[in-house]
């Protein structure tokens, strides 16, 4: 089959692509006929050995697939969930941007027929860090105002969705008037530039300041988004894409009873030290029925923003890093595109 490869840590563009095995079935393993694997600046970091989790030599980057089954380990009575034939969204470990990849069953996810592999790709990785940075550690109710940070990317318009859905007054936060345009087209009541951030927030709230803040940009951005939290208000911090990790002034937060709450969804898919996919996993099935009914109600509207073939893994990174990207970027598989 073929997979892009990373033999030792290296810039992206530096991988290949190489004819391999498929990998073996394992134990209580789902084996996936891919269509589309989804591409992420973490994936960058992952093949240069920058990642909070290790990977081991050589390896296949890609944690987000959607296809359809081949086959399941029988013997495993853990194996219930899914069958061969089953179109299918599954979270991996690695080894997503291959013709073949297999999943542990814990983090496959049959999909509805109404369901196109693309976009619903979105649904477990994008959709399911903003469900669970939203409302299980953020605490999102309706009639909350919530500020999103990084509203055009990926997260970032997946939170701008659900927190509309849910009732809240969205604040969307990016870089460029296209940007923002485009997360108001996605849900935003408001969408503010990035340069003005702290200004613009206050006067969208009328110096009332936010309830909750979203935040997987980290950075300056983090510093300023802090300083429109009201009182008693929460700030949820998923990630540094601006490549800061900000210093949190312990002092603002004693004074305005302010909570910052780290929010890692790899806890739930099994990326932490200590596997706990088989712990969380109730939790994610609900969640993901919960977003399989919001999208075909037509209530979610996943975005991707480039498509491109194995061929064009490099250029698949450059649309992300670039900041060309606006929602999903993916790679093709399952057929030229």
């Amino acid at each position: 089959m073929r997979a892009l490869v990373c033999h030792n840590p290296c810039e992206w563009d530096e991988l290949v692509v190489e004819d391999i095995p498929p990998p073996p079935l394992t134990a209580g393993g789902v084996r996936i006929a891919v269509d589309c694997a989804s591409v992420s600046f973490a994936m960058s970091l992952q093949v240069a050995g920058k990642y909070q989790r290790t990977y081991p030599m050589p390896f296949t980057p890609g944690t987000e697939v959607a296809g359809t089954v081949l086959e399941v380990d029988q013997g495993n009575p853990g194996v219930s969930q899914v069958k061969a034939g089953d179109r299918v969204l599954a979270i991996c470990d690695w080894g997503g941007i291959a013709e073949q990849v297999v999943v542990p069953a814990a983090t496959v996810y049959p999909i509805p027929d109404a369901l196109p592999f693309d976009p619903g790709i979105h649904l477990p990785n994008a959709y399911g860090t903003a469900y669970g940075g939203l409302f299980w550690r953020g605490g999102l109710k309706a009639g909350e105002t919530v500020l999103i940070l990084g509203a055009a990317g990926g997260v970032g318009v997946a939170a701008v969705e659900l927190a509309r859905n849910a009732g809240a007054t969205v604040i969307a936060a990016a870089s460029t008037a296209d940007k923002r345009a485009f997360a108001l087209e996605h849900g935003a009541h408001t969408a503010v530039p990035n340069d003005a951030l702290r200004d613009a927030v206050m006067a969208a709230t009328d110096n009332a300041g936010v309830d909750l803040v979203y935040d997987p940009v980290g950075g300056t951005l983090f510093d300023a988004a802090l300083r429109t939290v009201k009182p008693f208000g929460r700030i949820v911090t998923l990630g540094f894409a601006s490549g800061s990790v900000p210093q949190i002034p312990a002092n603002l937060l004693l004074v305005k009873n302010i909570s910052v709450i780290g929010h890692n969804m790899g806890l739930y898919y099994g990326w932490s030290p200590r596997d706990e996919r088989v712990q969380h996993e109730p939790k994610m099935r609900a969640m993901m029925n919960a977003l399989f009914q919001l999208s075909v109600a037509g209530k979610l509207h996943p975005h991707v923003s480039h498509r491109f073939t194995l061929a064009q893994f490099r250029d698949a990174m450059q649309a992300i890093k670039s900041r060309a990207a606006q929602g999903k970027v993916i790679i093709r598989l399952g057929e030229p595109t």
